[in-house]
């Protein structure tokens, strides 16, 4: 590498470095140009480092970097001058950007990331007591771990000054094994690992644990509200929605306000309105008991100029639509006397256009004491000029805020300490990888929240696999798309094997700590995503639902249930709605209270009652047991055993020695797992 590229390297902190340390594997990255292409920067992206920028270096006409990474799956992306590719798979005028690559996931935005599987030859033992993922406390005591080859390991234990605790194979790949064990927290330990006739040492000290865990993070069912489409309480505010749409301010097409049960419109995603309210989440709260729920997690309810909210106009009141701060604190006491909590959407990265900042800009120009909130390129401009100012993926009524200003930084910290001072119990974050030093914004967040605020839960849009963000020091969960969408969905569709989805399990509990799963945000179905049944291949908005999409959103279901972590239910989904996201966005239809899937929702209160006798649902410990042809098993503690089949036969699994049962049903040797089922097995 010339030092030209080495000093750039140095200064984005790319681990471009001569050897690798122990567990990881150099890996090339290359990005070839087609003839005549046009290339003036290439970087590598991936979960491996964020999701930030790591310049590779041209050689000749070929693009290349080398780093080091741990044995597994990787996803990534490359960024060309200065913007993501969208699809790594075919984005490359109709071909692949990295031929190496040896598949592709969906982004969650549309696009696809691709991913390398690495391997290394020879022992390793990953330890690294600094990170959650190897050192944490978890449910009251310290959970050692250590990543070693898959098949290399005889036996290993813990020794600490109060005595040796041993290890057990918790989790593997078709790579990798994490050991594990827990121990009463102390001081310093030792990881004592066999393998073949040598024995290797691994030490370090629990004196530093800081991460803990928000208590309440994984009680019952968190349920999702999309607040103008979940239920109208009053009806004197819906005019409301007209007098602050983006309409008023030059933008888009007039908006319309239709009846509840209108049809949808080209409008449905952000300008037809339907008067749902405050109000009306309050008068549903005691449905919401009924089946379960524990957390309510709403999507923006502040003034903002559609009707999704995410661009905010005032971060500091509700929605005029909505209601006022009056019906907000009702809502929140009421939810906490029925010992619910509920999270606020907090969107940090951009505006709308009717945020007074911007509007004052708009005003008064580089005169603007809030000239630099903002990157403006051009002046005098016309709101909806995305040449003039950044804007969050080119849409010019989210101009993007900048984040490196103090200004800036100190008052969206206050409006979190605003909400959170009001009553709230946490908050949801929209797009955080999208904030300027995001890293920084969020660990300085996180410092001002958990002081006065200890055990608020805060939650971060993130769709990949990135440990990055879970080290302690942001968020304590992430909207965990990477279990929900990328395994469990594709495995109850069939279009992932059991031992793929088996793998990729094992893939998933290894990158995190045991504490961070166990607080984990877990969702398959949101208002970005199709609804669950339709994506299950239930039918589309307003058919009657389909006999496989509801026995494959069963298996789903039991499956997220059993998942460490609390289960999120977008709005409706327990009630078998369904609505496709290429239809005007159609999962956003509002619910018709009328109308309800008895067959889906008696499965959601079995499976919300189901949780709620078993306690070790609700605890942070998972373990895998075995994949076979279509079926896959893990252990939920030592004694609740979860077995899925996604294939179209029955078929004969054998169980764990000893006496299980299901039910009242007694079981002993093996069990036979009808096709696309799910069922937890409880120790006899």
């Amino acid at each position: 590498m010339r030092a030209k590229a080495i000093l750039l390297a140095l200064v984005l902190i790319a681990p471009v470095i001569a050897q690798c340390e122990e567990g990881k594997v150099e890996v090339t990255f290359t990005f070839v140009p087609v003839t005549g292409e046009v290339v003036d920067s290439v970087s590598l992206r991936g979960s491996f480092n964020g999701w930030n920028e790591w310049p590779m270096e041209k050689q000749g006409y070929v693009w290349s970097i080398t780093v080091c990474l741990e044995p597994g799956k990787h996803l990534y992306k490359y960024f060309i001058n200065g913007n993501w590719v969208q699809d790594m798979s075919t984005g490359h005028y109709g071909k692949p950007f990295d031929l190496e690559a040896e598949g592709y996931e969906d982004d969650g935005f549309g696009g696809k990331n691709a991913y390398r599987i690495v391997e290394q030859g020879g022992f390793y033992a990953v330890h690294n007591g600094a990170d959650p993922t190897y050192l944490c406390l978890s449910e009251g005591k310290a959970v050692i771990r250590v990543k070693v080859p898959r098949g290399s390991v005889d036996g290993a234990e813990v020794i600490t000054p109060n005595g040796s605790y041993p290890m057990e194979k918790q989790l593997w790949t078709s790579a990798s094994e994490m050991w594990r064990s827990s121990v009463p927290f102390g001081a310093e330990y030792t990881i004592r690992i066999k393998h073949g006739d040598e024995e290797t040492l691994r030490s370090g000290s629990m004196s530093n644990l800081t991460f803990r865990e928000v208590p309440w993070a994984d009680d019952g069912i968190t349920y999702q509200i999309f607040p103008e489409r979940f239920f109208n309480g009053n009806e004197s505010n819906d005019a409301f929605a007209l007098e602050c749409d983006e309409y008023n301010y030059g933008m888009g097409v007039e908006p319309v306000l239709s009846d509840w049960s209108d049809p949808a419109t080209p409008l449905l995603c952000c300008h037809q309105y339907f008067g749902g309210d405050i109000e009306g989440i309050t008068e549903k709260l005691d449905y919401l008991d009924v089946i379960g729920v524990k957390t309510i997690y709403m999507n923006p309810i502040f003034e903002a100029g559609s009707a999704h909210g995410y661009d905010t106009y005032d971060y500091l009141s509700p929605s005029k639509k909505f209601g006022d701060n009056a019906s907000l604190k009702t809502l929140l006491n009421e939810a906490h006397r029925r010992g619910m909590r509920v999270l606020f959407d907090f969107v940090p990265n951009h505006t709308g256009i009717g945020f007074f900042a911007f509007q004052d800009i708009i005003k008064n120009g580089r005169s603007s004491g809030y000239w630099d909130w903002y990157f403006i390129k051009a002046y005098p401009f016309e709101p909806g000029d995305a040449e003039a100012y950044e804007c969050w993926w080119g849409v010019p009524t989210l101009p993007k805020l900048n984040h490196t200003n103090e200004e800036v930084k100190e008052y969206l910290y206050g409006v979190v300490d605003h909400w959170l001072d009001f009553g709230f119990d946490g908050l949801r974050i929209d797009v955080p990888n999208e904030v300027t030093d995001a890293h920084a914004f969020f660990a300085g967040l996180r410092e001002r929240v958990k002081k006065e605020h200890p055990n608020a839960y805060v939650v971060g849009e993130i769709w990949s696999l990135d440990p990055s963000w879970l080290q302690g020091d942001q968020f304590d969960s992430l909207m965990n798309y990477a279990l929900g969408r990328n395994i469990l969905l594709p495995f109850a569709n069939g279009t992932m094997s059991a031992e793929s989805a088996f793998y990729a399990l094992g893939e998933y509990f290894s990158a995190y700590g045991e504490n961070v799963y166990g607080m984990g945000f877990n969702v398959v179905s949101t208002h970005d995503t199709g609804r669950l049944l339709t994506d299950l291949g239930g039918g589309n908005l307003g058919e009657k639902p389909r006999a496989i999409g509801i026995l494959r959103l069963e298996l789903l279901e039991t499956l997220l249930f059993a998942m460490p972590g609390t289960p999120v239910i977008f709005q409706g989904d327990e009630r078998g709605i369904t609505g496709e996201k290429e239809h005007y966005d159609s999962e956003r239809y509002p619910i018709q209270w009328d109308e309800k899937n008895t067959e889906v929702f008696s499965y959601f209160g079995k499976l919300s009652r189901m949780r709620e006798s078993m306690p070790q649902l609700e605890s942070n410990s998972i373990s895998l047991y075995k994949s076979d042809g279509s079926v896959l098993s893990f252990f939920r503690g030592e004694d609740v055993l979860v077995v899925a089949n996604n294939g179209y036969s029955s078929q004969e699994f054998m169980l764990p020695g000893g006496r299980w049962k299901s039910g009242s049903q007694a079981l002993e040797g093996s069990v036979r797992m009808p096709p696309l089922k799910a069922t937890i097995l409880e120790r006899a």
